[in-house]
């Protein structure tokens, strides 16, 4: 487990995008070898986003061969509502770079099975060769995608029942109004994200701050799924400083010296990991 802690917001999201970049470069994707990327939505990874953008636009990265699979998607609000979760990558990422709109694959809310559309999901994770790296955020109570307190901690991509919480903190992009905030979410599972070969979570801001205590100082608990990545093989969290507001002291010093990422996405740190 690695902890990366910036200044900023914005040098989260930086540092985020360029090791995305460098790991999609020394894959080397191709016609017969795609990256396989998760990735999520919310306000966390905007900026992570539009860096990557940038590096598009310079002509420092293609994402021709790459194949997408994000997290999760409200159930029963259209497709074409401007805070579905397609809506979201289309209008913040997708249309803005060079993928093609078949190698998109995000969860369809309004299918008329709805468990049947989350194992083909599952079916098609597999078939594309297992997720690269799947990129994540995380809410305030430590939910990573819709795995909500209480989740398992091996679950597959499913139908869940949002808690209200999550629907209190969503409202915001509903007018505020809770009534328009859909209670119920096809989401993939901590099991589907712990397949993956490596996983990065970011988090920033003072109100994820014991949501990230919980991540790193406590142990593996199913109220807060994102603890179980301590132990995964290959997690890094990204973090501003804001969000290590309830981290001891010697917790944040030893992470603290910033690691520099090359464009071979080789970390360069004397303490970077537990």
């Amino acid at each position: 487990m690695k902890l990366i802690i910036l200044d900023h917001y914005s040098q989260a999201s930086e540092w985020a995008a360029k090791y995305i970049r460098n790991r999609i470069i020394q894959f080397n994707p191709g016609p017969e070898k795609y990256f396989t990327l998760g990735l999520p939505t919310g306000s966390t990874p905007l900026g992570c986003y539009k860096k990557l953008i940038e590096y598009y636009k310079n002509g420092d990265l293609s994402f021709k061969y790459v194949k997408t699979f994000n997290m999760d998607e409200y159930v029963g609000l259209p497709r074409d509502h401007p805070e579905s979760y397609h809506s979201f990558m289309w209008n913040n990422f997708f249309k803005h770079i060079d993928i093609h709109p078949e190698n998109t694959y995000i969860l369809d809310g309004n299918a008329a099975d709805l468990q049947a559309e989350c194992d083909a999901f599952e079916e098609k994770i597999k078939a594309a060769g297992g997720i690269e790296l799947f990129v994540g955020g995380i809410g305030p109570d430590g939910h990573i995608a819709f795995n909500e307190p209480g989740s398992s901690l091996v679950s597959r991509t499913r139908v869940k029942t949002l808690a209200m919480d999550t629907i209190l903190a969503n409202a915001r992009f509903f007018d505020g109004e809770l009534t328009k905030v859909p209670t119920m979410a096809l989401t993939v599972g901590v099991g589907t994200v712990m397949d993956a070969r490596e996983v990065m979570i970011l988090i920033t801001g003072a109100h994820k701050a014991f949501a990230l205590y919980k991540a790193i100082e406590e142990g593996v608990n199913h109220m807060w799924t994102v603890s179980a990545f301590q132990q995964h093989p290959r997690t890094v969290f990204v973090c501003d400083e804001d969000a290590t507001l309830e981290l001891k002291v010697k917790t944040v010093k030893y992470f603290k010296a910033p690691p520099q990422v090359n464009r071979k996405g080789c970390i360069y740190s004397t303490n970077f990991g537990m």
